[in-house]
């Protein structure tokens, strides 16, 4: 009789094992997801460490829906409630891959078509169709034709172009391009740089090429002129380093690297006990 009483509550029971078993396979599985997530954000960031103003990203997990067994709060009789509640969590999830656009070190090159922005905002550049997209590197030159482009070939934001003959250039902190010619004393005053600012940078969508979009989430570009209002000044022969910091994501990427490992050895765990249930007869 007894032993009739002891496998009817284990046949009760290992169901029960098994799906609890089961949830923390799936908890620890979300948790190896998102932590994988984190690295190949890390190696993202470090694979750009020498890119021309290049802004490093940060993975941001939310935790998932919680099952409520007891609601906190909820009355144990008419008199007393519970102060503490039993919820069980479901895992995490990636909810955000930020960029963080603080301004990278200066690099001096004397290169008189590098240029910086020291501040916010971001330069103009037109692709082949027209649009207009925006960007941190300035390491900008001359094509066939005399005109500002970066190095993929597409023209700087307003379009200006060197007449032969140009022994220098001067670009002021406000944007304003001069180019002295041969047999000329008084310099060719070409145009005005402009930079693009915007509500909410960490917004912009990311296109690769050094180059951003604008969204709904970063809000419509406002061309300013450099040095006023909340835009950054124009710095000649300079250029944005990365403000990628490998200490950092050095240690972050340890961390990670333990977070997974944790979260593997939570799965193995998981699955032996699962076994262990099944296993009884």
């Amino acid at each position: 009789m007894i032993q009739l009483i002891m496998f009817f509550l284990i046949s009760l029971v290992a169901p029960i094992e098994s799906k609890a078993m089961m949830r923390a396979l799936n908890t620890a599985a979300s948790g190896m997801a998102a932590q994988e997530a984190v690295v190949n954000t890390i190696a993202n960031n470090i694979a750009n460490l020498s890119t021309v103003g290049f802004k490093k990203s940060r993975t941001e997990t939310d935790d998932l829906n919680y099952q409520t067994i007891i609601e906190p709060g909820a009355r144990t009789n008419s008199d007393t409630f519970h102060n503490v509640g039993v919820q069980i969590g479901s895992g995490a999830k990636v909810s955000a891959v930020r960029k963080h656009f603080t301004q990278g070190e200066p690099n001096i090159t004397n290169n008189p078509f590098d240029l910086m922005i020291n501040g916010d905002g971001f330069f103009g550049i037109v692709l082949p169709n027209g649009n207009l997209k925006y960007t941190r590197d300035g390491a900008f030159n001359v094509n066939n034709q005399g005109r500002l482009v970066n190095k993929n070939g597409y023209a700087v934001f307003p379009d200006m172009s060197f007449p032969p003959g140009t022994s220098q250039v001067n670009i002021s902190e406000d944007g304003m391009v001069d180019a002295y010619v041969n047999g000329q004393q008084e310099p060719l005053k070409l145009g005005q740089i402009a930079v693009f600012t915007f509500i909410n940078p960490v917004g912009l969508k990311s296109l690769g090429k050094n180059l951003y979009d604008a969204t709904v989430a970063s809000g419509a570009p406002t061309q300013q002129t450099p040095s006023t209002n909340n835009a950054g000044g124009i710095m000649q022969g300079a250029l944005e380093s990365s403000n990628v910091n490998i200490m950092s994501e050095m240690t972050e990427l340890i961390r990670a690297q333990r977070a997974y490992e944790m979260n593997s050895k939570v799965m193995g765990i998981a699955d032996k006990m699962l076994q262990t249930v099944n296993n009884i007869r």
